[in-house]
């Protein structure tokens, strides 16, 4: 059983941190993002058992907070404890790493993390291919970011079936725009 209440919390402080924000190459809200990436979890979660739901809806929900907002990570600590901390902090980019070595630091410290975790990064990346790619990205950086999900994919796959097979028909559809 998942708890509403931690849904609620978690929505309203995702939208308060990303209330100016949009998502890239669109007018519309960036919560709609946080939301998305919740549902994939929150289905995958009930539908397997032994999984943490809660853990998958305070991540996902908040999974961006402290890589694009100002909301401290006090406040998540206080509000969702420190395991949800340590998840949003693994799937936060080093941004002090060279682009190429991100992403392999991402995933190193993702797994690290319970699959609920993986399970959050799995469903990110999900939301992110199901749109057509920013019009100002060139094919190059698509390319780049399809071989990311890639590597998400064959990284994190063992962590729930329905969301790796979710993320790979994303990618294949995804390579329509390389072409």
């Amino acid at each position: 059983m998942w708890s509403q209440e931690l849904y609620s919390e978690a929505l309203f402080i995702a939208a308060h941190a990303h209330k100016n924000q949009i998502i890239p190459g669109t007018d519309l809200p960036y919560i709609i993002h946080c939301v998305n990436v919740c549902n994939e979890v929150l289905n995958a979660s009930i539908l397997h058992e032994g999984t943490d739901t809660n853990l998958c809806i305070a991540c996902a929900m908040l999974h961006d907070t402290i890589e694009d907002t100002d909301i401290s990570a006090d406040l998540i600590t206080e509000k969702f404890g420190e395991q949800v901390l340590s998840g949003i902090r693994a799937l936060t980019k080093n941004s002090e790493l060279p682009k190429a070595e991100r992403i392999v630091d991402s995933l190193k410290r993702i797994r690290e993390q319970p699959r609920e975790i993986w399970m959050v990064k799995m469903a990110d990346r999900i939301v992110n291919l199901a749109s057509s790619p920013p019009p100002h990205w060139t094919k190059d950086k698509i390319k780049a970011y399809r071989d990311d999900a890639i590597a998400i994919h064959n990284s994190l796959k063992d962590a729930d079936r329905l969301l790796a097979a979710r993320l790979m028909k994303k990618i294949e559809l995804y390579g329509a725009y390389i072409l």
